[in-house]
């Protein structure tokens, strides 16, 4: 079993500091942290990070990221104190309330993953996923711009652990709820159809098993150990990240039915009827966690590897480009990133409050990403 080990050095977090990056790919070094260039990519290559600010302060282990369908502010949800946030795009934050019957593991779990209903503006509804009494649960709530009322368990019994609870939710452009699971520290339910655990999950909005999935239950794909990043290519394809055990964390192209290998693979193998990643890191590089797509470019945030990295989607093909590093250490643990509606931005996400991360709570924050 591999957690996210501890900093070895801890570098002071100034807020309030806007960062002019323009130069990164041409020396690849800034003041505060060192970039990895690609300097086999075009120097025209879009989607480049070119600056980093500040949006918001005062944190504790933000998790989950979900904006409104109009861009006019976002949800962000605090792992171990079960708060979630409204945080408009000029960093105004404003607590909306908490999410019912949260409980942490004293380790990966607590409030995790929320995403908007894509019919927010008519339905209102919001979904997290977080860990209770029993396992991990998806829960449904109604938010009316302000605060959350209505809480409603659509789907429960994915087995909780200390680690590898998974927990990121994210819609797909056929309207249905994708759902990572951990194994649960439990290996052998990741290659189990009837378990929901080790799992990309798709569902409907009220909680059933969505139509089409391939084994006629709740499961979409399995053999994942602990997937924390989801996102869906301008194809419509889903993308996914999860972290390894000691020696490979993987970026995956997700199909309906595939086995991703877990516990038989960690990273690239030949075992038959296995599916191979489509990149794969070091753990001591990555650790990923939540992942974006922009511009044909996944984005992808790193725990222990202290960076984001910039992985190319190679055209309409399922092959990716060479990745490159940005930030390597400059703001700490990285757990969440995701693209702002409508505008060549990300926001990113620290995860510096933890137990890894060894910082007090509240200094946490999210930085806003331009890309050229």
């Amino acid at each position: 079993m591999r957690t996210t080990s501890k900093r070895t050095s801890r570098r002071a977090l100034t807020a309030g500091v806007a960062l002019s990056l323009t130069g990164l790919l041409l020396t690849g070094v800034t003041g505060l942290g060192t970039a990895q260039a690609d300097t086999s990519a075009p120097a025209a290559a879009v989607g480049v990070p070119t600056s980093v600010t500040p949006i918001t302060t005062g944190l504790t282990v933000p998790w989950g990221v979900g904006w409104l369908p109009d861009g006019s502010h976002s949800l962000v949800t605090e792992r171990d104190d079960f708060r979630v946030w409204k945080v408009t795009p000029d960093g105004t934050k404003t607590q909306v309330g908490t999410v019912p019957n949260s409980q942490t593991t004293n380790g990966e779990g607590g409030l995790m993953g929320v995403a908007v209903d894509p019919g927010w503006a008519t339905n209102r509804y919001v979904y997290f996923m977080h860990t209770a009494a029993e396992g991990n649960r998806i829960a449904r709530m109604t938010y009316n711009g302000t605060s959350l009322t209505g809480y409603t368990v659509i789907l429960q019994g994915i087995s909780k652990a200390r680690y590898h609870n998974g927990g990121r939710l994210a819609f797909g452009p056929d309207g249905y709820l994708y759902a990572t699971t951990g194994d649960a520290q439990n290996t052998a339910l990741a290659q189990d159809r009837n378990s929901l655990n080790g799992k990309i999950l798709r569902l409907t909005t009220s909680g059933q098993p969505a139509p089409g999935n391939p084994f006629g239950n709740y499961v979409y794909s399995l053999g994942h150990r602990n997937p924390q990043g989801l996102a869906f290519d301008r194809n419509g394809r889903l993308w996914e990240a999860e972290f390894g055990n000691s020696r490979f964390d993987e970026l995956n192209l997700i199909k309906p039915g595939a086995n991703y290998g877990w516990p038989t693979c960690e990273g690239t193998c030949s075992t038959a009827g296995m599916t191979n990643p489509k990149k794969t890191w070091t753990t001591g590089e990555a650790s990923p966690s939540a992942i974006a797509i922009a511009d044909n470019v996944v984005y992808m945030a790193a725990l222990r590897g202290e960076r984001l990295w910039r992985i190319p989607i190679e055209g309409d093909t399922e092959n990716v480009g060479t990745a490159t590093a940005y930030y390597v250490g400059t703001y700490g643990r990285l757990r969440t990133v995701v693209k702002v509606p409508g505008r060549e931005q990300l926001w990113l996400a620290t995860t510096n409050a933890d137990a890894n991360g060894g910082e007090p709570d509240g200094a946490d924050r999210v930085l806003r990403v331009t890309l050229g």
